[in-house]
């Protein structure tokens, strides 16, 4: 589902009541959602005891975990449930669109709306009184967007420290309570033996995509070429032939000339600092212009949205994710394969049986004052190293690639 929507925002404000989120905890509704929806169907909480902690000391507290799966708001529901507390928590609008079940069932557990592309004072305003309050713990994905690459942490959004330090500041100055950032760490692991079934979505991606099925090579190097012939329809949908060069050297030049053409299109700055901050510029002027009086062209909108989301998905994929054999793992090739699925047909195939480790890190008391100009927050920086760490730890507990019978 595209984030951009062809309606005005409107704030979702979250349910506060408790009788709500008791209920769907008691009958374990989110354990069956995430069975039935996203194959998640155990889990285990790790350092739980940092949760507790600051839940007894009645901090403010954020709670900022890894996104790399639509489980993840979810499945955080399950520590929620183990200290005994509810929780509030920021989602992007769009989430709240996709039916009225989503709709009710989002606000009901605690979420409320986020405009991703705008200034959103009553969402920001929400969040800081939540936490300078410590009415609930509130969770907030420092990254945004899911990516599914679990071993991967993408940038972090500024949005977060300015949220954790607002909030110090505010609680700071009514002399209540410490803010604290709970560093929470994410991973999916497979159950059972994925290769049959990552044949059978390889075949399929083969497929779809004009290659012969060649079930002669190893899932590894299958994978790798239905990437390579991926990237090279891209280029001849935009391009009207294919590269020649590297394939990372082909990626980035794809995704820089489409963000070239957009800005040149929307007027946005091409200086910023990384691809994903030109893909959000890029996003805001479109959501901007398209309430406007002298809106875009409709098909330019469509096409242009389409674009953005293509230079995400190239954004967010790291080369090396498949080509380092040491680090090959069964997850890694179950979410290169999803991803596909995903982007290509709007739906991944959700039927592998996965486990859930959801792990805390050490809380990072949040200053009141301002980070230093010119200098990475040190607050992002801190929760970034800690969210790198754990999920670097967290990869080992896949299972490897036999790449030598397999690639």
């Amino acid at each position: 589902m595209s984030v951009v929507l062809d309606r005005p925002y409107q704030f979702i404000p979250p349910h506060r009541g408790n009788w709500w989120p008791t209920l769907i905890q008691r009958f374990r509704i989110i354990d069956q959602y995430l069975r039935i929806k996203e194959g998640v169907c155990s889990f285990e909480c790790r350092n739980l005891g940092q949760f507790k902690e600051a839940l007894d000391n009645e901090a403010g507290i954020l709670l900022t975990p890894n996104h790399c799966r639509y489980a993840d708001p979810i499945a955080m529901g399950w520590p929620a449930r183990l200290v005994g507390t509810h929780v509030y928590a920021m989602a992007s609008w769009h989430l709240f669109n996709k039916g009225r079940i989503d709709h009710f069932a989002i606000r009901k557990m605690g979420g409320f709306s986020i405009h991703r592309e705008g200034a959103d004072r009553q969402s920001l305003g929400t969040a800081m009184q939540i936490l300078s309050e410590g009415e609930r713990p509130l969770i907030v994905f420092p990254e945004g967007t899911t990516s599914r690459m679990n071993d991967e942490v993408k940038p972090l959004l500024d949005g977060v420290s300015f949220i954790a330090r607002s909030a110090a500041r505010k609680s700071a100055k009514l002399g209540l309570r410490n803010v604290v950032m709970l560093p929470v760490a994410i991973k999916y692991l497979c159950k059972v033996d994925c290769v049959p079934w990552l044949q059978r979505q390889i075949a399929g991606l083969e497929q779809a995509f004009g290659q012969e099925v060649n079930d002669r090579c190893g899932v590894v190097v299958r994978l790798k070429n239905v990437m390579l012939r991926w990237l090279e329809l891209k280029e001849l949908d935009f391009f009207g032939e294919r590269r020649s060069g590297d394939t990372s050297e082909r990626r980035l030049a794809l995704i820089g000339e489409l963000l070239s053409q957009l800005e040149t299109q929307f007027g946005t700055d091409s200086s910023t600092a990384n691809n994903f901050s030109r893909i959000r510029a890029i996003r805001s002027e479109i959501v901007t212009r398209c309430f406007q009086e002298t809106a875009v062209d409709g098909s330019q909108f469509v096409n242009a949205v389409k674009q953005l989301g293509l230079c995400q998905e190239l954004e967010t994929y790291k080369d090396s994710y498949l080509s380092t054999e040491s680090m090959v793992t069964d997850m890694r090739l179950i979410e290169t394969v999803q991803r596909l699925q995903e982007f290509e047909f709007g739906k991944a195939k959700q039927d592998l049986p996965l486990h859930a480790v959801i792990q805390f890190g050490q809380a990072i008391k949040v200053s009141a004052e301002k980070p230093p100009r010119g200098k990475r927050d040190p607050l992002l920086q801190s929760l970034h190293d800690n969210l790198n760490e754990m999920l670097g730890k967290l990869s080992h507990e896949a299972r490897p690639v036999a790449t030598k019978s397999l690639a």
